[in-house]
């Protein structure tokens, strides 16, 4: 199939072509003894990451564990869907995200407050997963992937406190979510995620630094694949979390309201990313899609207003 791609190691990237585009969030399936799906996609791309694991022989009885970095519905959308898929998978999540996908009600709630009618398009509705298919895990976490590897979970909040990465111990691949921010392959571009509610420097920063001291031979972006280049990315990580905070703490300092710290930060921030100057229209388009200005800022002022950071 034309949206999968092997990375080696037994890993296959999957693009779960979120509402209808291409390159937007990536699903990774590790073909091992015992098959284990990385991100599911929203609800709506469900049967294209079905479809995609039946191409790569993963059949109904076949798939052994779901595992989400975080609940978010890019990432988790397609969870409810995917174990209906896969009766015998088994669901693995961090503690604080387990309930809100056995009852994705409250979740569903915020999502619509913030989405409105486009809820349906981007991502469509979470359905629940039996609470007894779904394993729980701590601050740290082990996966079987048969064979004796094992893709261990390590806590990184700081985008959302039910946020993980997850190394391979067999490839060093780490799957970083959204706490390394989201890349860009066409042009390199590295923009941090910062949305509301859960977004605090400090804790991110220190998720970054976690990632570094994992010491992973490569990171697996879900926005959007893999990545090289560990310490540069991972330093720039850190950089741009640090600019764009800097400059909405500047237009929160100037009392600007939302509408005008976006119009701002986005302007300063321009020149930091190819992207932003490409000629293609789509791929404008599908970054701002993939990490929003009007989030990003958001998520920094809503920060901002309930805190006194030190830094």
């Amino acid at each position: 199939m034309d949206n999968v791609t092997p990375l080696g190691g037994d890993v296959y990237e999957i693009d779960t072509r979120m509402a209808g585009y291409s390159g937007i969030t990536a699903g990774y399936l590790i073909l091992g003894d015992r098959p284990c799906l990385v991100e599911t996609g929203t609800s709506t791309s469900a049967p294209v990451v079905r479809d995609a694991l039946a191409s790569l022989g993963v059949g109904p009885d076949d798939l052994a564990t779901v595992v989400v970095t975080h609940i978010h519905l890019d990432h988790a959308g397609g969870v409810g869907d995917i174990a209906g898929f896969y009766p015998g998978a088994e669901i693995v999540v961090h503690e604080k995200g387990a309930r809100h996908l056995a009852d994705p009600s409250r979740l569903m709630a915020s999502a619509r407050m913030v989405w409105g009618d486009q809820l349906d398009v981007l991502f469509g509705a979470l359905s629940p997963t039996e609470a007894s298919r779904i394993r729980a895990l701590g601050d740290t976490g082990d996966i079987d992937l048969g064979g004796g590897r094992v893709l261990t979970s390590h806590y990184a909040p700081g985008h959302a406190k039910h946020h993980v990465g997850l190394l391979d111990s067999a490839t060093g691949d780490l799957y970083v979510g959204d706490a390394a921010g989201v890349y860009l392959p066409e042009t390199g571009d590295l923009r941090p995620a910062t949305p509301p509610p859960d977004f605090d420097l400090r804790t991110a920063l220190d998720s970054v630094a976690l990632f570094g001291a994992l010491g992973p031979q490569r990171l697996l972006f879900s926005h959007y694949g893999p990545v090289a280049d560990v310490t540069g990315t991972l330093e720039r990580s850190a950089e741009e979390l640090k600019v764009w905070v800097d400059l909405t703490r500047q237009a929160h300092t100037e009392g600007l309201d939302l509408d005008h710290a976006v119009a701002m930060v986005r302007d300063r921030t321009r020149e930091r990313y190819a992207a932003s100057a490409s000629d293609d229209e789509n791929v404008r388009e599908r970054f701002e899609m993939l990490s929003g200005a009007p989030s990003n800022v958001a998520g920094i002022l809503y920060w901002l207003e309930r805190t006194k950071p030190e830094t």
